[in-house]
Parts: structure tokens; sequence; C-alpha cells
């Protein structure tokens, strides 16, 4: 009895789905680190572009009010937020990405966020730097879960003001409108995540 060297059609029909089965696979899985590399270049250039609108804030506060170049310097830490969003009718809300500073020293990424139900009118783009008088209270901030006090009035950066600012439950707070109609510089209510560099 001869046997068959020819597979049949269902042999054929298997292997075929094999092969294009690892031919997805294939397929989904070079996808995926494309998707990841693109994602890294991205994450890379967004990192760089928030570095570089950090560094152009602090040397605004410093052009602007020169004085307040001793408090980068001898506060236990401080957090820049080079654009904050800030707009609404009737219900305003903040948005802001920036980065923390400990000593001077990168310590890690923080994102500002507000909402406030009141009569507000227009929009405003402002820098925020705040200034932490002690590590208990940049800990706190590191802590993921900080809440600036209802009691914290920023103070709007000109020359010479940084003389008569005070701390407030242990923070300084400076801002420096960009763009917008908005002037008030409350700043009580605002909420902060923070992410530590090594999470980035």
């Amino acid at each position: 009895m001869a046997l068959n060297r020819f597979p049949n059609r269902q042999t054929i029909i298997m292997k075929t789905s094999k092969l294009n089965m690892k031919q997805k696979l294939a397929n989904i899985t070079l996808a995926a680190c494309l998707m990841m590399a693109v994602t890294l270049i991205a994450r890379a250039a967004d990192d760089a572009d928030l570095k570089t609108e950090v560094n152009n804030a602090i040397a605004r506060f410093k052009e602007v009010d020169p004085g307040i170049s001793t408090l980068f310097q001898t506060s236990a830490g401080y957090a820049v937020f080079p654009s904050v969003g800030k707009g609404g009718l009737i219900i305003g809300g903040e948005r802001g990405k920036g980065l923390v500073f400990e000593k001077g020293k990168l310590v890690g990424e923080a994102t500002l966020t507000e909402a406030s139900i009141g009569a507000q009118i227009g929009g405003q783009i402002f820098s925020q730097v705040i200034f932490f008088e002690t590590p208990a209270v940049l800990d706190d901030f590191k802590s993921g879960k900080f809440t600036m006090d209802a009691k914290v009035n920023a103070v709007v950066a000109a020359e010479g003001v940084d003389k008569s600012a005070k701390f407030q439950n242990g923070v300084e707070v400076f801002v420096l409108p960009k763009t917008g109609l908005m002037g008030q510089a409350a700043v009580g209510g605002q909420r902060f995540k923070f992410k530590p560099l090594a999470q980035q």
C-alpha cells in the first residue's frame, strides 16, 4: 500500500494558520516596541521642554525681583510651575506641571490642580514658585497629598517684594503673570501630586 506523501488539505490549513498566528504575534510585538520607543522619545522631549521652561521661569523671577535669589539658595526646597493655566466663567480651575528641587537639586515632578466656584471672568496664565521653609514641609509636599492652606496668598513678583513677603504655614508663594485678565493671587486650595525622579 502506497503512502500518501502529500499533506492533505486540513494539514495545510493548520500549518498556514500557525504561520499566520506567529506573524501576527511578531507584528504585534514589533508594534508594541515601536509604540514604547515613540512614547519614551516623546517623554524625553517633554521632560527636556519642561526643564527649559522651569529654568526660564526661574530666570524671569530673578530678573523681576533680584532679591528672590536668596530664597532659591536658602530655602529647604522649592517647586517651580512655569505655566499654570487658570480660567473660567463661574467655575474656575487651575492646572500646571512643574519640577521640585531640594537644596537646589532636582528631586521630582509635580502637578498642580485646583477647582473653585465663584464669580470669575476671563483667563490667566502665570508662573508660580513655592518655597519650603523647612525639610519637614518639603517632605509633606513630597508625600503626594499636599493641599495649599486656604489662608495662603501668593505674592505677585516685583522688585523688592521679597523683603516684605513672609512664610505662611511653612511656604512662601510667588506668582508672575504671563497672560490673562485674572489678577487674583489666592492660591489656597491648590492640590499637588508629586512623582519622585526615580519613578519618571
